[in-house]
């Protein structure tokens, strides 16, 4: 690697870069060599910035040699996993990035039903090695998205209400800390950090490998969606909320306002979706709940039939690919009643363009009887979480579609309930980053996770992140 970088500047931080360099079983990347722009390259286009200098894991063992150099030279470190902060945490400008995007192992004991993950592994590779097994952790809704930070912020996704976020099936995780501490944390050996971590993001430590329990999944699901075009909105929401109110478990259904790319045939209006998964190997009973609500808010389109997990979970990928430029927010409420329905239709209705939308995510089920302080997450009694998403690719319309997403966000603010979900959170320049964490947390899970960071990195040394600032920092 080209060391020398005058901008951060510093022979000895030349040294401390080569001699890294020259202990890892990786690569270390600095802006003279070749491949650096595509190394820096995050998945938000949005986030264009230039590293001092980015080491690509080849080992757990690279950690240590990372971290030891973050903190002899001072260079602010971004830890990456998958690459798909939307907020942009996945680098760093004139700093020192940890990659750890190579390391993609996962191993699945069949007769435990659990699942061991590397920390660069997306839901994809684990969902591809779970599947032949009749076997699925639960994570999100795209494929290409990081493990990592999926699980570190809790993980919402098609079976939520079947067995709860991501965080709820963790068993373990290895963690190195600020100080270099190589930590086995369950919930038996350093349970407060157990609790942080499943929820809290990665202001704790890095996490080098997570276990899961897996669920069984029975390959096909029964998956799809029916779609309401605009003038049934009202009925069609109206209706499902009613429908909600005694879901079973199994079914998991997500509500979605979107234009749809021109390869989907439907026009460039803005349609409503409902999308289901139900997590059951006996589809009849699935069906007959599908036939309910398609029978109290007729469709105008819609197909729900047996789909290949693997298929499913990646059906969404080539919609939102990387080089998107993007900015989310998210707000959580129980009510979906008259006046709710109409400030959600009257936002949604502005949506002209391929790329934003909104979806709302409906919770209970086993998520809402995980108790409220098992874990971090912020809020489990919230009946719905709404998700404002904005994909782009011309920076021309970077103002005008973050604006969007704010102001949904503010016209369903007056609904809201306390909690905000950090892994759909975009960035928010200048804004005080105790503020954020008590609005996301709420005071007393706040001060709990405070706790916990003045334990375990009271230098604040993971910052890179919806920041749990330490008492000394503030």
């Amino acid at each position: 690697m080209s060391t020398h970088h005058p901008a951060t500047g510093g022979r000895e931080t030349d040294r401390a870069l080569q001699g890294l360099a020259e202990h890892l079983t990786g690569t270390l990347t600095g802006p003279d060599d070749p491949g650096y722009d595509e190394a820096r390259r995050v998945w938000n286009g949005m986030v264009d910035v230039r590293p001092r200098a980015l080491a690509r894991a080849g080992s757990v063992a690279d950690v240590d040699h990372v971290l030891a150099t973050a903190r002899s030279t001072g260079l602010p470190l971004a830890v990456r996993g998958g690459g798909h902060s939307i907020a942009g945490h996945s680098t760093v400008a004139d700093g020192l990035v940890l990659d750890l995007g190579g390391l993609t192992g996962v191993e699945v004991d069949p007769a435990t039903r659990t699942v061991t993950v590397e920390p660069g592994a997306t839901l994809a590779h684990v969902d591809r090695a779970t599947a032949p097994h009749g076997l699925a952790v639960p994570l999100g809704v795209v494929g290409g998205t990081g493990v990592a930070g999926l699980t570190l912020g809790g993980g919402i996704g098609w079976l939520t209400r079947t067995h709860g976020l991501t965080v709820d099936n963790l068993l373990s995780a290895e963690v190195v800390t600020a100080a270099g501490e190589h930590l086995h944390v369950d919930a038996a050996e350093h349970p407060e950090l157990f609790w942080g971590l499943r929820g809290g993001g990665g202001n704790f430590g890095v996490v080098t490998s997570f276990r899961y329990r897996a669920r069984p999944l029975v390959s096909p699901v029964l998956a799809g969606g029916l779609v309401y075009r605009r003038p049934h909105w009202e009925q069609a929401l109206t209706a499902f909320e009613e429908w909600t109110r005694e879901l079973p478990d199994e079914m998991n259904p997500i509500v979605s306002f979107v234009v749809l790319p021109p390869e989907y045939g439907l026009g460039p209006e803005v349609l409503m979706t409902v999308g289901l998964v139900w997590a059951s190997p006996r589809h009849g009973p699935g069906l007959e709940l599908v036939d309910r609500l398609r029978t109290a808010a007729p469709p105008d389109l819609g197909t729900v039939a047996p789909v290949p997990w693997t298929v499913w979970q990646t059906a969404k990928d080539a919609v939102f690919p990387a080089g998107s430029r993007g900015y989310w927010k998210n707000v959580a409420f129980s009510r979906l009643d008259e006046e709710v329905v109409a400030a959600l239709v009257a936002v949604a209705s502005e949506i002209g363009w391929v790329g934003s939308g909104i979806n709302l995510h409906c919770l209970g089920g086993a998520f809402g009887r995980v108790p409220e302080d098992a874990t971090a997450w912020p809020r489990r009694t919230a009946r719905f979480w709404v998700h404002v998403f904005g994909f782009w690719r011309d920076p021309a319309d970077d103002v005008r579609l973050t604006a969007y997403a704010r102001r949904v966000h503010a016209a369903l603010a007056p609904f809201a309930e306390q909690g905000q979900y950090v892994n759909f959170l975009g960035a928010e320049p200048g804004a005080d980053p105790v503020t954020a964490a008590r609005r996301a947390y709420g005071h007393d899970k706040h001060e709990r996770l405070v706790a916990l960071k003045n334990r375990y990195d009271p230098g604040n040394l993971f910052r890179g992140n919806h920041n749990i600032v330490p008492t000394g920092h503030r």
